[in-house]
């Protein structure tokens, strides 16, 4: 009773993961069970009896005899039922809690139910036992095998046998987002009057080697691939075991994954969407059979991820389409009516591999003394993103509304988090002013000073870029120039639609945004207060067919 065909996406020979172990394992027991069932139906004994050794050879042989199969389908059932006790025996000590993992292999025991490790099909998957409703409980892994569930204590120890595994092999756990993250897709009826004139669909058809936009004609949709996706998933490979958790459809995400992953290398059955989330609206890595101290998250959108900040690296968004565009509120041209794109080589992937690569190398360092199962990868993503700004001394000048206090802001925190020094008053140890226009007292006070005096979008740079970035290219604007505008709403690019996380205001021309200071063609990236907003939006996407999270 072979469950290969369940999966969404079918396994590669290179491609080795906790769920895909877990997938051939389920396969090999079921396959067992259900050659005993037929063998004896009213015999449970036959089924069950997994721990005996030599004598148990003999005992399957007269119960075959018995219902009249081959001697070969005994031989096939006693090597597979060999295969999963060698299976259980190696993984047995991984994570158990009551175990005293010292003791030799010959001590382990194979438990027996209930309690039951999980059900398939509502069937036990160890001892084949009906579901009962005492037996809900658990979480349900569908991207693995449909309709299997598992308890809590079985997906502990899977975690342990794959955390195991990945650290002899030297490796994380990479959990990547889809849209505006790695791609960017808009239904055909969404493109703009100026997509359609400059024929977007039609070369979106067009078989070109490295090409980056496709129809996915089932959906009536087109896909663009972020720049340097490609070699960011082949590079990334050689150090992280990689998951896509999207907030789309099933089906949706398996095309995707098809685009990504063409010759099923990277993934596997390793597919989540959203019917696989345990809490609507939100991810979780509860779903995930990797352990949370090696999982490291790339996303575009920080509130889904509520119970696991301190394993995210935020991304910046990447909206080519204009309908990507709309759905945030930029008024500007999208990058394809623009006839351009991030560039490769300085993007947004390429910056975060970098930093990927970085913490890698941090985690492994072997010259840390502590025991590699005792390290946590979010310490260490912590302790990079605090020295992107360290030394640096912020105080901030007519930024935030006069009513809230300065500490409990945004733009406050994420500067401390990138290892910066924020206060309220000036003194000689300010390194940096940061203002909205020339006409405080404070951002007169860095000019006479000779201190740096930037603009808020500059931090922001920093938290999407992980490094400092230059100082002029995010000049502070005079007050006349504002027109209208008061310091509350003050200027922000609008050129390339960037939103200032402190003020939410549309900008005047002239600005440069964080993209372009970044030597970026992107469009635009959002502000992070409006996170839940945008991401509330990108959800009634999903649940329509169109792109999730």
């Amino acid at each position: 009773m072979s469950l290969a065909a369940e999966s969404p996406s079918p396994s590669s020979p290179s491609s080795s993961s906790g769920s895909d172990d877990f997938a051939a394992l389920l396969d090999a027991e079921l396959e067992l069970t259900s050659a005993a069932d037929s063998a004896s139906a009213g015999d449970p004994s036959a089924a069950s009896d997994d721990d005996e050794e030599d004598g148990n050879d003999e005992e399957e042989e007269d119960v075959v005899v018995v219902v009249g199969q081959e001697d070969a389908i005994v031989e096939q059932s006693s090597t597979k039922r060999r295969r999963v006790e060698d299976q259980h025996r190696d993984q047995g000590t991984a994570m158990r809690p009551d175990e005293d993992t010292v003791g030799s292999s010959k001590d382990v025991k194979i438990d027996t139910c209930p309690p039951h490790p999980g059900f398939f099909g509502g069937l036990c998957i160890r001892c084949g036992t009906r579901q009962d409703e005492e037996d809900v409980p658990g979480v349900a892994f569908g991207y693995i095998h449909k309709d299997l569930r598992l308890g809590t204590t079985e997906i502990d120890r899977l975690r342990g046998a794959d955390l195991k595994n990945l650290l002899r092999e030297r490796k994380l756990v990479l959990i990547l987002d889809l849209d505006h993250t790695l791609i960017n897709s808009t239904k055909l009826f969404d493109l703009s009057t100026a997509e359609n004139e400059l024929g977007i669909q039609s070369a979106a058809k067009e078989v070109v080697p490295d090409r980056s936009l496709f129809t996915l004609e089932t959906m009536q949709m087109l896909t663009k691939l972020r720049p340097f996706v490609r070699r960011f998933l082949k590079e990334a490979s050689d150090l992280f075991e990689m998951y896509i958790y999207t907030m789309g459809d099933k089906a949706y995400a398996i095309e995707i994954a098809k685009l990504l992953d063409p010759d099923n290398v990277y993934f596997g059955s390793k597919v989540i969407s959203n019917s696989d989330c345990t809490q609507r609206h939100q991810k979780g890595l509860d779903v995930v059979l990797g352990a949370e101290i090696v999982a490291v998250i790339l996303d575009d959108t920080e509130y889904v991820w509520q119970k696991h900040k301190e394993n995210l690296i935020l991304m910046e968004r990447y909206h080519y389409f204009a309908s990507s565009c709309r759905q945030f509120g930029f008024g500007a041209r999208s990058l394809s009516e623009s006839m351009q794109d991030e560039r490769e080589n300085d993007g947004a992937l390429a910056t975060i591999l970098d930093v990927l690569e970085r913490i890698h190398t941090i985690f492994f360092d072997p010259d840390d003394q502590k025991p590699l199962s005792s390290r946590d990868v979010r310490q260490v993503i912590k302790r990079v993103r605090q020295e992107v700004l360290e030394g640096c001394k912020l105080v901030f000048t007519r930024v935030f509304p006069l009513d809230r206090r300065p500490q409990d802001q945004m733009l406050w925190k994420m500067a401390e988090q990138l290892g910066a020094v924020c206060c309220t008053d000036v003194d000689s140890t300010v390194t940096h002013v940061v203002a909205l226009d020339l006409g405080t007292e404070k951002a007169r006070w860095a000019v006479s000073n000779k201190k740096f005096l930037v603009h808020p979008r500059w931090i922001e740079a920093a938290n999407f870029r992980w490094q400092r970035q230059q100082e002029e290219d995010f000049p502070v604007a005079r007050p006349k120039e504002k027109g209208k505008e008061n310091a509350a709403d003050a200027p922000i690019s609008k050129e390339k639609g960037d939103e200032n996380a402190a003020d939410a205001a549309s900008a005047k021309k002239g600005n440069e945004n964080v993209a372009e200071a970044a030597s970026t063609k992107e469009g635009s990236k959002e502000n992070a207060d409006d996170a839940d907003n945008a991401e509330k939006s990108k959800s009634d996407d999903a649940a329509s067919g169109a792109t999730g999270s």
